[in-house]
């Protein structure tokens, strides 16, 4: 794979995540793009003369050689949608950006990856929930994500790291920069045991634009999105929608009728696009999570002996990841949906595996 022809691909105008995902169906990898016939490019739907032209006359590899040149410099890991340390949550979503730019030490693939959205005019009330949640959060080892900016998303990764819970801060620019620059030393603090990414590469600055595009890679990273306090209209509910869309569990706080601030959290409930939650254990009940300590080894290993070859296959994938979603399930076991929807609801008869929230399974 050459990273120099992956970063040409996220450089290319007016090529968006969806037809950039298209260009790579129909060529094969990023490189073979840049080195196809203009019949080929001509037929793939989406890509207009001017496009066409871009990618014939490599317009944009002076671009990616200098990103290349920052990357290296700064360690910083591109992280292409096909490679293994993509995370897979993102991967699923049909907008997910072909390339991903990150510093840091997290695990973008953890068992439990929580958004944490909300207003930027945090309340005393909103502080005081992150608090008590993230504590609270601890236990379940998760990772936490949010965007940095001003009011509830600074109070979560502010939590976190008091609590030495790893978290992420996706961004809307450049990795050369940090937007507010008042949280550059949290987000030092963030790359120690969290870090940051962003699709965006160096020399991009946080246009208004830009933010819901930043908004989509919070809501996808993640296996839930909880939005703490938010108005009516603002980046949280954009973020809450898009979850949405993704088929990921949203949960909102309730809070008084004539604060502004919970207006968007009492809107998101009252149409039922939020779970009502008001501390962990709504949490628990809703996502099927479980203080018990882990069962041992020899137990979840006592398989039942008369499961067929694909069923078979699916337990010992499940097994191997104590809890995964259906997407992909399907992907690392190779086999149709239509094939995958028969086994999963004859493991369930049988009892060989639980169906979670958000179409996520777990061995029985």
């Amino acid at each position: 794979m050459s990273l120099f022809h992956q970063i040409a691909l996220s450089c290319l105008p007016g090529i968006g995540s969806v037809l950039a995902r298209s260009l790579l169906s129909y060529c094969g990898s990023a490189e073979e793009v840049f080195k196809s016939k203009s019949k080929l490019l001509a037929k793939i739907p989406g890509i207009g003369p001017k496009t066409l032209d871009q990618i014939l006359n490599h317009s944009v590899f002076s671009l990616a050689e200098n990103e290349l040149k920052f990357i290296e410099k700064f360690k910083i890991s591109p992280l292409f949608i096909s490679s293994e340390q993509y995370p897979r949550r993102l991967r699923n979503c049909p907008d997910a950006p072909v390339m991903l730019y990150f510093k840091g030490r997290a695990d973008l693939n953890v068992s439990k990856l929580i958004s944490i959205v909300g207003t930027r005019n945090a309340s005393d009330y909103g502080r005081e929930i992150c608090r008590n949640l993230i504590a609270d959060l601890k236990e379940y080892n998760p990772l936490i994500v949010s965007g940095l900016a001003y009011g509830i998303d600074s109070a979560a990764h502010r939590e976190a790291l008091k609590n030495t819970i790893p978290t992420v801060g996706v961004l809307a620019h450049g990795l050369d920069r940090i937007y507010p620059a008042q949280h550059r030393n949290m987000a030092e603090k963030m790359l120690e045991c969290g870090g940051l990414i962003t699709e965006f590469m160096s020399g991009t600055i946080p246009d208004r634009e830009n933010f819901p595009k930043r908004n989509r890679i919070i809501a996808g990273l993640s296996d839930l999105t909880i939005v703490v306090e938010a108005n009516i209209k603002g980046g949280a509910l954009i973020t809450a929608e898009l979850a949405n869309t993704y088929n990921r569990d949203v949960f909102a706080f309730p809070g008084r009728i004539n604060d502004e601030s919970s207006r968007g959290c009492n809107h998101l409930i009252k149409t039922n696009r939020a779970h009502l939650v008001t501390g962990m254990a709504d949490l628990e009940y809703i996502m099927g999570w479980s203080r018990e300590a882990a069962r041992p080894l020899q137990q979840q290993l006592s398989l039942p002996v008369n499961l067929n070859e694909e069923e078979r296959k699916i337990a010992d994938i499940i097994q191997a990841h104590g809890e995964i979603a259906v997407d992909e399930l399907a992907m690392l076991s190779s086999l149709q949906q239509s094939r995958l929807a028969v086994n999963i609801l004859g493991m369930e008869m049988k009892g060989i595996v639980i169906s979670l929230p958000g179409k996520v399974y777990k061995l029985a």
